[in-house]
């Protein structure tokens, strides 16, 4: 008995509706009244950072990283949605996966993360 994964993912937003959709239309994620989404199964990561940390930026006390399957297609997208996308070589590692960067309508910083093709 024990922890089996995430069950959810809670904050705060000035426009809880608004955001939601947004959410929903550019990554797929949750819908309807309680935001529900099946995922596949993986790896994710829990990992507090020091107070004083630059990987996400100062006044954020969090910021999500959602698994994605292929991150330039999703970046596409998103660009030709009109939303800024960051991807920065020295982000990439071999072994750990793509990496890119985007904020949602209120700030909110949100990482894509593409894991490593596994053999």
């Amino acid at each position: 008995m024990g922890v089996t994964g995430i069950g959810g993912f809670f904050f705060r937003a000035n426009d809880p509706e608004a955001l939601s959709k947004w959410y929903a239309e550019h990554l797929g994620v949750g819908a309807g009244k309680y935001g529900k989404w099946e995922m596949q199964a993986g790896t994710s990561v829990f990992s507090p950072f020091k107070a004083d940390t630059d990987y996400f930026p100062a006044g954020h006390p969090w910021m999500l990283n959602l698994r994605v399957d292929n991150r330039d297609e999703l970046c596409e997208k998103l660009r030709a949605a009109g939303i800024e996308v960051i991807i920065k070589e020295e982000w990439d590692a071999s072994g750990v996966g793509l990496f890119a960067r985007i904020h949602d309508p209120e700030g909110n910083p949100i990482e894509l993360w593409q894991p490593p093709i596994k053999p």
